[in-house]
């Protein structure tokens, strides 16, 4: 059985590592939204070079990502590196940002950096990334029709990321951000489930009810 101490001491170790995990996203964020500030009207562009940066060269050469991210390597190893790697392969622009981030030691946040820019950069253009967690699959017309209520909810273009958990207590989550939001919503969503319900049973009773006036007929 774990002592109290061996208790508090698995708290703290929690708790340091969401403050760290809290601190690397405020990061983030400020990079982010530097990088966006500097792109101005071409920040689709650029954030389309991010993405192939990543995909085409740290996902398959995760060494390199590793040598980008040591705190061995000097900065100025790093700038060099860059220099070869990626210029006259992607922008001046996209160049220059990656070595303002090496000088200050924070290229190992490169993914929460592109994941938090495309989020302020949805935001911009008043979309607003949702995530959807429900017990079983929806059909594509409820997801539809969910994203819509949601639109009145938070007055914005939901972007709607399902996914599905059977351990799921409740039928459904709605994730806007750092808020999970309570059984209201939920229950908005099971009503929505429920009237689709109420109006396919309808349509087939109606069906019906003609089908047997024309046999009668």
């Amino acid at each position: 059985m774990p002592q109290p101490e061996d208790k508090l001491a698995q708290d703290a170790r929690l708790s340091a590592q969401i403050e760290a995990d809290v601190g690397v996203e405020r990061i983030a964020e400020v990079y982010a939204q530097a990088l966006l500030a500097a792109a101005g009207a071409a920040a689709r562009q650029l954030l389309d070079e991010f993405d192939s940066l990543l995909a085409v060269v740290l996902d398959v050469y995760p060494g390199f990502e590793e040598i980008l991210a040591s705190g061995l390597v000097s900065v100025e190893e790093k700038s060099g590196i860059i220099d070869r790697v990626f210029a006259g392969r992607t922008s001046v622009m996209m160049v220059h940002f990656l070595k303002v981030v090496a000088a200050h030691g924070r290229l190992d946040c490169l993914r929460i950096i592109q994941r938090r820019a495309h989020q302020l950069y949805e935001e911009m253009l008043g979309r607003v990334p949702v995530k959807l967690t429900t017990a079983a699959p929806i059909s594509d017309e409820l997801a539809r029709k969910i994203a819509e209520n949601l639109k009145q909810v938070i007055q914005a273009e939901p972007v709607l990321t399902r996914n599905v958990d059977p351990q799921l207590v409740g039928g459904a989550v709605v994730r806007i951000g750092d808020t999970v939001y309570d059984g209201s919503i939920a229950n908005q969503l099971e009503n929505i489930r429920q009237q689709m319900i109420d109006r396919s049973a309808h349509e087939i009773q109606s069906r019906r009810d003609r089908f047997r006036n024309t046999a009668g007929n």
